[in-house]
């Protein structure tokens, strides 16, 4: 990867952690679960307004790293209005991404911000914390949902 591409990569990165995006408990909300990362302590909550396994609204509260909270911002952006389906393909591309054994290329004009993520796999140890917004996601759909709403 480029020194600019990395930079650009970087820049996201840091955007989506000081201005996340869908961040905060909607008032109304169908699905959601909670996420933990025992290793370094990341804590993320997501919530979902699902109408016929369409993603109508995807939000996210976090108390976590930069990382995290930059990897579920771009993953509410990237969800919202998606079918289930869709999100599933999208999070194993994610998986791949961050895959350190998968040497995934990844372009910002095809992917978008998703590409942004693929800079993780230089510090393995952070990969985990990029992960866990998708993996809590992947559990949000197995949950009852919620009988608040």
């Amino acid at each position: 990867m480029s020194d600019a591409l990395h930079d650009l990569y970087q820049s996201i990165i840091l955007d989506h952690n000081k201005r996340p995006r869908n961040y905060g408990k909607p008032d109304a909300y169908t699905h959601s679960a909670e996420g933990y990362n025992q290793l370094c302590g990341d804590k993320i909550e997501v919530f979902l307004v699902l109408e016929e396994s369409q993603i109508k609204k995807i939000c996210f509260e976090s108390a976590a790293c930069a990382i995290c909270k930059a990897s579920a911002s771009i993953m509410a952006e990237s969800l919202s209005d998606q079918s289930l389906q869709e999100a599933e393909k999208v999070s194993g591309r994610v998986r791949e991404l961050l895959s350190t054994a998968y040497d995934a290329s990844a372009d910002l004009a095809t992917e978008g911000e998703l590409a942004a993520l693929a800079g993780v796999r230089k510090f393995p140890a952070r990969v985990k914390c990029a992960l866990l917004p998708w993996e809590t996601f992947m559990n949000v759909e197995r949950r009852t949902p919620n009988i608040e709403c």
